[in-house]
């Protein structure tokens, strides 16, 4: 940043950066202060995130996009927590079944189950075109008709995965809002799910937003390596390595524990 005005040459190098990233670099100065464009953008972007968190998923229609893709007639299942506000409040309400009895019990290796999270604008922007790259990468395992889980932290999924029947348990989740993304999912993957595993007994494949952030294809096929190491390994968490090598470009993906507030 300059104390003045930015010259042509410093306007177009900070340009040429701030192409190649979402992050805010190079917003120059009026004073002591932004230019007002930047904070008026800044305040915009933080008023997308509060937005990401508070707007409720649209069940009925986003259960008819995902019994589209023909995996099975989708259940819809909630957690304890009564109200979005609740939810926010109490993170363990959210990770506890409020009723499990629509899901029907089978014989599965993987379950899939698509959370609201701390974006249900995500799991409406990418959750069907997530969900279909996955079926393609998983067509050799017998995947359970999916689960829509809302007001649902990660944990959720354990129970859910229990009542299905299932090896290994995908939680596709809206991820908490960012001041540049408001829109990012992730896939948390828990090899032989039941209530009570740990954070570390899980890995994380994060950043899912194309055109943005890691595409579809790209993260399925990460999970679709994590699947089989961890069925081979008998486990997942911080002994399961992505060896993948599937990314393409600059997109980055997060293999990690669970994170505890979502």
């Amino acid at each position: 940043m300059s104390n003045g005005s930015e010259t042509d040459v410093s306007q177009d190098f900070w340009a040429q950066l701030r192409s190649t990233t979402q992050s805010r670099i190079g917003l120059g100065r009026t004073g002591n202060a932004l230019p007002t464009s930047e904070v008026l953008a800044l305040r915009a972007a933080h008023a997308a995130a509060r937005d990401a968190v508070h707007e409720p998923l649209a069940i009925d229609e986003f259960a008819t996009r995902i019994a589209e893709l023909g995996l099975g007639e989708p259940v819809t299942v909630t957690s304890k927590a009564a109200s979005r506000s609740e939810y926010l409040r109490r993170p363990d309400l959210g990770r506890l079944p409020a009723d499990l009895s629509p899901i029907t019990h089978g014989d599965f290796d993987i379950g899939i189950v698509l959370a609201d999270g701390l974006s249900p604008r995500a799991l409406t922007d990418h959750g069907a075109g997530l969900l279909s790259a996955l079926a393609g990468e998983l067509g050799g395992y017998t995947v359970a008709p999916p689960v829509i889980a809302t007001q649902a932290r990660v944990a959720l999924g354990d129970h859910i995965a229990e009542a299905m029947g299932v090896r290994t348990l995908l939680v596709v989740i809206g991820e908490r809002p960012g001041l540049s993304v408001a829109d990012s999912l992730g896939i948390y993957l828990t090899h032989a799910p039941r209530p009570g595993r740990a954070d570390a007994e899980r890995n994380c494949v994060s950043n899912i937003h194309p055109p943005d952030g890691l595409a579809y294809a790209d993260a399925a096929r990460v999970v679709a390596g994590l699947v089989a190491g961890a069925r081979a390994l008998g486990r997942s968490g911080v002994d399961l390595k992505d060896t993948s090598r599937a990314l393409t470009g600059s997109d980055e993906t997060s293999l990690t524990v669970g994170d505890p507030d979502t």
